[in-house]
């Protein structure tokens, strides 16, 4: 009788695409495809110390990174699932979505990309509760017109669940095509030829921090930089995705919202908290879920996966 009720168990686990097998840090099941790729760069380059600050990427390193064009590149976005891209709110204020081309696999702005795809986008959607002035709930959504199949070159990033921690300190990596800086003070400047996708390693910054930088952070911000400046997101990176990583997964905690001027002393960029927006994300996209939603904590040993089936 026991062993009834066990194997009853684990057949309801199952069904719900719950715990299946698990290691000392994770617990997966059998899951769909952009569930079991989720976060996962198999072409990842080694990365150390190393956007204002940071360095070329390599080929397939971020493979959800995707560059928005409306005739040019006009901000950066992260591919969810086959279908969606998770971007900012106010890279859209004056766009129309038949205008947009969505650009994946690509590496370069300036150079053949052998391992692109594009794709047109069917609408967007803006988080209703978007401040402009303030730049809270800085979220958005896209809808490609046809479905992706993920590649190397080409895959979703895992999302941080509601009631994730990313604490003070904890390493985090952006990128993007945006501006960069020729010395700390200068003014920003476009990529140099052949605009190759950039990346930069920050500290998550704690919300007293940077609320004394920018006075106008919410519980929906987490914000990331160094005190002494030198690394940051800048103009071109907006929508782009802030990732940590768990040791095995690549989990996006933050979306490039805004900051002063870029990678100034003390002033932190500021980005979109992913965690706050799980269910206005899941609600938007019920009939193509997100590949998974992670919930991460300071220590691998409590995070467990939660994925939306």
């Amino acid at each position: 009788q026991v062993l009834q009720v066990l194997l009853v168990s684990v057949l309801v686990l199952v069904s719900f695409g719950t715990l299946a097998s698990c290691s000392s840090c994770c617990c997966w099941l059998p899951q769909p495809l952009s569930v079991a790729v989720c976060g996962s760069a198999p072409l990842g380059s080694s990365r150390g110390f190393r956007i204002v600050g940071g360095q070329d990427a390599a080929a397939g390193a971020w493979p959800w990174q995707v560059s928005l064009h409306q005739d040019s590149h006009i901000c950066g976005g992260s591919l969810i699932s086959h279908q969606w891209v998770l971007s900012a709110a106010h890279c859209f204020q004056s766009t129309v979505a038949s205008n947009l081309i969505v650009y994946l696999g690509r590496l370069t702005q300036q150079s053949p990309n052998p391992n692109e795809e594009s794709r047109r986008v069917s609408r967007v959607i803006t988080h209703p509760d978007y401040d402009e002035e303030t730049k809270d709930n800085d979220v958005a959504l896209l809808q490609l017109q046809e479905a992706v199949t993920f590649t190397d070159y080409i895959r979703p990033v895992c999302l941080a669940a509601a009631g994730s921690v990313f604490p003070a300190g904890q390493s985090s990596w952006i990128t993007g095509w945006g501006d960069v800086l020729s010395s700390l003070f200068s003014c920003p400047g476009p990529l140099p030829f052949p605009q190759t996708l950039q990346e930069v390693e920050i500290p998550v910054v704690s919300e007293s921090q940077c609320s004394a930088s920018h006075g106008s952070i919410t519980g929906n911000m987490i914000c990331a930089g160094l005190a002494e400046g030198g690394r940051d997101s800048c103009q071109g990176d907006s929508g782009g995705p802030m990732v940590s990583n768990d040791g095995t997964r690549w989990v996006q905690s933050g979306i490039v919202s805004f900051g002063f001027e870029c990678a100034r002393p003390d002033y932190p960029g500021v980005y979109a908290r992913v965690s706050r927006y799980q269910n206005w994300i899941s609600e938007q996209i019920d009939a193509d879920p997100p590949a998974t939603f992670f919930l991460s904590t300071s220590s691998c040993k409590d995070m467990k996966i939660k994925a939306q089936q």
